[in-house]
């Protein structure tokens, strides 16, 4: 999933050995475990704000950046529970910047997104530099968040991702009304979510989500096209 920012891994490190402990019960304040029903689970669905079915894509642009993010034919095993694949594809002037793969899975009752991983490259003149930002839920600590909640709460704060050390993007509701307008048309009744991660203390992205479409809007990045396609296998 695209991140707030990219730390190193030796700011991270250093980060740890001067504030974690601070960092940490900063985090608290938002929910980190969930009760979903592992058996309710499953990777083709959709509730209002967030669309898991293969072949749905949303294009987002601001100026020479391009996010492009497709719910892919595939779905992967994790912890138990068999995702969704989601590639985010972001480009800059033309050049590949990130490709991830995310794996999302929704309650059949409750419609709640939940959020289990992702494989991450991150490219550089071209190249693979790192995987930076990769986890997995049940590995190394790790333990899936909640991404979108069906019915969401104003004030509601969660974890988006519960990595230690790796991923640990947190979301707050600000907004359950909000009105925006990109190249695709005018919105109303928009979802608006804070964006946030001890591992980058005052660092804050917003996201908008409208009903029936999802994201239409990530910090400065708009949409500009969305719809079925024929996903890529």
């Amino acid at each position: 999933m695209r991140k707030l920012s990219f730390a190193g891994m030796g700011s991270i490190a250093l980060m740890v050995a001067s504030g974690w402990m601070a960092a940490a019960q900063e985090s608290a304040e938002f929910t980190t475990d969930f009760a979903a029903e592992r058996d309710a689970l499953v990777a083709t669905g959709k509730n209002a704000y967030f669309v898991l079915e293969p072949g749905f894509q949303l294009v987002l642009e601001d100026g020479d950046e391009r996010l492009v993010i497709t719910v892919l034919e595939q779905t992967k095993k994790v912890d138990g529970v068999e995702t969704r694949v989601v590639e985010e594809r972001e480009t800059k002037g033309g050049a590949l910047v990130e490709i991830s793969r995310n794996f999302f899975a929704i309650s059949k009752r409750s419609g709640n997104v939940y959020y289990f991983g992702e494989e991450v490259d991150i490219y550089k003149d071209g190249k693979i530099a790192s995987h930076e930002g990769a986890w997995l839920s049940g590995e190394k600590g790790a333990k899936f968040g909640l991404m979108i909640p069906a019915v969401p709460l104003l004030g509601a704060r969660y974890h988006q991702e519960v990595a230690p050390e790796v991923a640990l993007d947190r979301a707050e509701i600000v907004g359950v009304a909000e009105s925006a307008k990109t190249a695709t048309g005018d919105f109303k009744n928009c979802l608006k979510v804070k964006e946030s991660t001890p591992l980058e203390p005052g660092h804050i992205e917003h996201k908008l989500y409208a009903p029936g479409i999802g994201l239409i809007q990530d910090a400065s990045l708009k949409l500009v096209k969305y719809g079925k396609v024929a996903p890529p296998k």
